[in-house]
């Protein structure tokens, strides 16, 4: 008894010591990490797994996957993306699905949806070989049998054969690059897909979203050429190692120039865009816009933009018209609110000193799009009764909704344009100047071009760049190369609603020249609300854009302007519905460079300007003609204000 007592003590003993034996000093695998980490998982409220989908070609694509637990018969929202599938659904380390997504992906997430994100073909994790805005396959363009379409069909049709938690329906979504990709689904459309929502999408990348205004270069572009096309899996940083990117592109000369200092060269969208200046068929075969057209779906898709989108403001509101002159307008929707590129998908207070009526943005994801969503998507969901214009009042402060849009337009409207004309000492005026010729001169120098912000430029500053469109004028309006036209004080409001057209009529002693035109609501000198008080005198672009005079008679073939003889110059500015404010001024800036967001015109007619040699950049003196016979001015699209009751 005693002796089996005592080997029981020391078995006793002898666990004791195992259970405490210290961790030796150094492990005996030589590392401290796991073969394996297992992340405990279980109080999340997610569960979030990748796959890697097969397309029709046996590339694999990269695809995350994010639901609640115990999800069923659950609806899925697709964003396609070259930004980073995994990034998308880590924003935070949690265990709470919305605080892991992106915050656009907010609203879905409260309404049980499935999330799902995926990388494009050649970025980031996905297999196969990246080709920027890769065009529609089996084309010239594109000789190979898959494209951003095919891809889609193919992302859909796994998703939907097994996701069995799902109820077989999907809805895409995506702004900017992302909404390209939302556009490209739709030119062949799974037969799950029902809904859409492309957001401020790349759709013509030469007449006015990413790469060119109307012939004009936005070497803002090169530096996304260098984040997208550097690394597959994390994005290239362009270094000019100046504080002032106005002086490293002034510096370096051309945009060619610029290009080839910083191994730009060495990129394919670059050496593509440099060989095709001109709207030839290599732009116009891609753009979308045109392809919903010719190719057009039944899928209710709702086209949305900024009113200041600085970087995409063409191809929502340009795909949204041609579909409707096309006759399809049932299943299509426009909505543009007070924001800058992809705001929508963040919060929306304000707009730089802009400050709008509660969360703009935060209220439409839920409050618009999700049940718009919803309806297609949901079995039982009620009716949302969207309207088919949804456009925010930017002098009233409030969402406005029509029937139809523009209000006022060149043709095609019950209203026309109505010309606001420039006439002698810098005003403005509705009626027509009778001088039998007149006219206003300014000099523009390439070599001291006209900056499109206050110095100092820097295309990595956010803060200046995401507003931009909407600050300060003043700083461009002291300059002796900038023409600036403007009312007298209002004494009613003034409203606008559609798209206001540039008619100049100039001259210029160069060959070839550039035309800025600028429709600004200047404030009154003095703003006596204090929430207001920085908006004293303030000069708000209400719409602006560039020309490049070359383009005059035609997009595909440039001419050099005829020296020194008064051409037409005319083109569409941005949309707009705002209303002028009694107290305030109505202005119009114009000017022949927007420097260094624009490359420089030589203002001497050469074959290529992004080639173009330091001596062929010449000052030039532009004279807009005011006369009776040659009135330059901006048509407005003017409409009725309801006086309140």
């Amino acid at each position: 008894m005693t002796k089996t007592i005592a080997l029981l003590l020391l078995a006793t003993a002898c666990q004791a010591q195992a259970q405490t034996a210290p961790e030796p000093l150094f492990p005996a695998s030589g590392t401290d990490r796991p073969d394996k980490y297992v992340e405990p998982t279980d109080s999340y409220d997610y569960v979030k797994r990748t796959v890697e989908i097969p397309m029709r070609d046996g590339v694999k694509l990269h695809t995350v996957i994010v639901e609640h637990k115990g999800t069923k018969n659950a609806p899925i929202v697709l964003n396609r993306t070259p930004y980073d599938a995994d990034g998308h659904a880590s924003r935070n380390k949690s265990g709470n699905m919305k605080a892991i997504l992106l915050q656009s992906y907010d609203a879905f997430a409260d309404a049980g949806y499935i999330v799902v994100f995926q990388d494009i073909r050649g970025q980031h994790g996905s297999e196969g070989g990246y080709v920027m805005n890769r065009p529609p396959a089996g084309t010239p363009l594109n000789p190979t049998k898959v494209d951003n379409s095919t891809d889609a069909y193919d992302t859909i049709d796994w998703l939907v054969k097994n996701l069995h938690e799902s109820n077989g329906r999907v809805g895409m979504i995506g702004s900017s690059y992302e909404g390209y990709t939302v556009v490209m689904a739709l030119l062949n459309p799974h037969p799950a897909l029902k809904v859409a929502a492309p957001e401020s999408p790349m759709v013509d990348g030469w007449m006015g979203d990413d790469w060119f205004h109307y012939g004009a270069f936005r070497q803002a572009s090169f530096s996304y050429y260098v984040g997208q096309e550097m690394a597959k899996k994390s994005s290239g940083s362009l270094i000019t190692s100046n504080a002032d990117d106005y002086d490293a592109y002034l510096r370096a000369g051309s945009a060619g120039d610029f290009a080839k200092l910083h191994g730009i060269d060495q990129f394919g969208m670059w050496r593509r865009t440099a060989a095709h200046p001109a709207y030839d068929n290599f732009w116009s075969d891609q753009a979308t816009d045109k392809l919903v057209v010719a190719n057009p779906s039944n899928i209710p898709t709702m086209w949305l933009q900024g009113l200041w989108d600085q970087e995409d403001m063409w191809g929502a509101i340009h795909s949204w018209e041609g579909l409707k002159a096309a006759g399809h307008l049932a299943n299509n929707y426009l909505v543009m609110g007070p924001w800058r590129h992809s705001q929508i998908n963040y919060e929306g207070y304000n707009l730089g000193p802009l400050r709008w009526a509660g969360n703009t943005t935060v209220d439409f994801r839920k409050n618009v799009i999700v049940p718009f969503f919803d309806q297609y998507l949901k079995d039982g969901a009620p009716k949302f009764d969207m309207p088919r214009v949804q456009i925010y009042n930017t002098g009233e402060n409030h969402w406005d909704h029509f029937a139809d849009w523009p209000l006022a337009c060149q043709q095609g409207c019950a209203k026309p344009l109505t010309p606001l004309y420039l006439t002698r000492n810098f005003a403005l005026s509705f009626d027509k100047p009778a001088d039998a010729k007149a006219g206003d001169s300014y000099v523009s120098d390439p070599r001291a071009p006209v900056p499109f912000v206050q110095r100092p430029v820097d295309f990595d500053n956010h803060d200046q760049w995401g507003p931009w469109l909407v600050s300060d004028q003043r700083h461009a309006n002291a300059r002796p190369d900038v023409m600036s036209y403007e009312t007298k004080v209002l004494d009613h409001p003034v409203r606008i609603s559609g798209a206001a057209i540039a008619d100049l009529f100039a001259a210029t002693t160069g060959t070839d020249g550039d035309f800025v035109v600028k429709l600004i609501d200047e404030y009154p000198p003095e703003m006596t609300h204090e929430m207001d008080k920085e908006l004293g005198g303030y000069q708000l672009a209400v719409a602006m854009d560039i020309f490049r005079g070359r383009y005059r008679e035609s997009f595909v073939h440039p001419a050099p302007l005829p020296a020194d003889k008064i051409v037409e110059i005319k083109f569409a500015l941005p949309q707009t519905n705002h209303v002028f404010q009694p107290g305030h001024r109505i202005m119009v800036q114009i000017q022949s460079s927007w420097f260094a967001l624009y490359d420089r015109n030589p203002q001497k007619y050469v074959p290529n300007i992004f080639f173009a040699k330091p001596e062929d950049y010449q000052k030039a003196t532009i004279t807009l003609s005011r006369s009776a016979s040659q009135p330059s001015a901006v048509w407005l699209p003017l409409v009725d204000v309801v006086q309140p009751q």
